[in-house]
């Protein structure tokens, strides 16, 4: 199975802040649409990724002040891509090793989806649930 069948399934649909826009706005993006991580992007390029983790982080070392900072101050400068043609199990090994679980999907140089480890599961869930519905077809057949 491939990225591409999960981006099919879910869609392509990013969501993403300048590298200026202040913490807390970005944080009330997240809020808002109830997702973990916000790809930081300038004129269609990637900067960096800023996800909950980056957000728990500096409030922990800095305190509250550091939501009127800019995103750029914050995020995640190494941001690590796929492709559609990469497969679920790749995926999940790099996101397992880089302890990770939010990955864009980029095709030449333009982002076309962000795979969550949560979308990974869901899909994984459904894989599964079709694979007993197909047994237990069989069975009754057989």
């Amino acid at each position: 199975m491939t990225v591409r069948a999960i981006l099919d399934t879910k869609g392509h649909q990013i969501t993403s802040v300048e590298p200026d826009a202040k913490l807390a706005a970005a944080i009330k993006i997240l809020g808002e649409r109830k997702i973990g991580a916000v790809l930081v992007m300038s004129q269609g390029r990637v900067e960096g990724i800023l996800s909950e983790r980056d957000i728990v982080r500096v409030l922990g070392d800095r305190g509250a002040s550091v939501l009127d900072e800019p995103v750029s101050a914050v995020m995640t400068r190494k941001v690590i891509s796929c492709k559609q043609a990469d497969t679920v199990s790749a995926i999940m090994e790099m996101m397992t090793l880089g302890k990770f679980r939010h990955l864009p999907v980029v095709e030449g140089e333009r982002v076309v989806g962000l795979i969550s480890i949560g979308d990974i599961v869901k899909w994984r869930v459904r894989e599964y649930e079709a694979e007993q519905e197909a047994l237990r077809d069989y069975i009754k057949t057989a």
